[in-house]
Order: C-alpha cells, then sequence, then structure tokens
C-alpha cells in the first residue's frame, strides 16, 4: 500500500504543469542506448545497413563506407558503433565533442 502512495505522489508530480521538464542526461541516453543494441543483437543479428538506409534511417560516415563497400550482408549487420570513439566519448562525457552526421549518441548530446 505504501509503495502504490508514492507511486501515486510521484505521478502527480510529473503531471503537474508547474514541475520543470527533466531530462536524462546524455551519458545515461548513451549508455541505455548501447544496452538496447546489445540486447537487441541477443534475439538474432541486426538490420543490415542497407535496409535500414532504406527504411529511412540515416547513417553515420562509418556505416555509409561499409554500406557501399563490396562486404556480406553479414558484416552489415555488426554494431559498428561498439568501435567508434563517439560512443566512447557520449558514454563518458555529457558534451561530447562529436559531430558526426547520423550518429545516434550526437542526437544524445544535442539535446
Amino acid at each position: 500500500m505504501a509503495d502504490e502512495l508514492d507511486f501515486q505522489r510521484l505521478a502527480s508530480l510529473a503531471s503537474d504543469e508547474q514541475a520543470p521538464e527533466i531530462e536524462a542526461p546524455a551519458r545515461l541516453k548513451s549508455r541505455t542506448y548501447t544496452a538496447l543494441i546489445h540486447r537487441q543483437r541477443e534475439s538474432g543479428p541486426l538490420l543490415g545497413l542497407t535496409a535500414s538506409k532504406r527504411s529511412g534511417r540515416k547513417l553515420c560516415v562509418f556505416e555509409e563506407l561499409v554500406e557501399i563497400a563490396p562486404v556480406g550482408s553479414k558484416m552489415e549487420s555488426v554494431f559498428f558503433c561498439q568501435v567508434c570513439h563517439a560512443r566512447v566519448l557520449a558514454e563518458n562525457f555529457e558534451h561530447a565533442p562529436i559531430w558526426w552526421a547520423g550518429c545516434p549518441y550526437v542526437r544524445f548530446q544535442n539535446r
């Protein structure tokens, strides 16, 4: 019962129009994104870069290079952010100096 009352109190604070909007830190968003991609990979390969681009997702400069290179579909489904310095910076700095077009970590930093 006490948990329910606490939850109701928090919910009423969150819905209060007077309350300031609290946004998650960019580092937390970056780490969460990485964790979600790793979790998604557990259920099977990621969508290939060509298919991702076709569906409207922007690719970063490194993904663009791989997408136009003559590589197999297995290589296109790799999580390239895992080895990118932009991910490391975004997960460790709140205002990381990264500007790659199409990089999801840049979007987290710019909010």
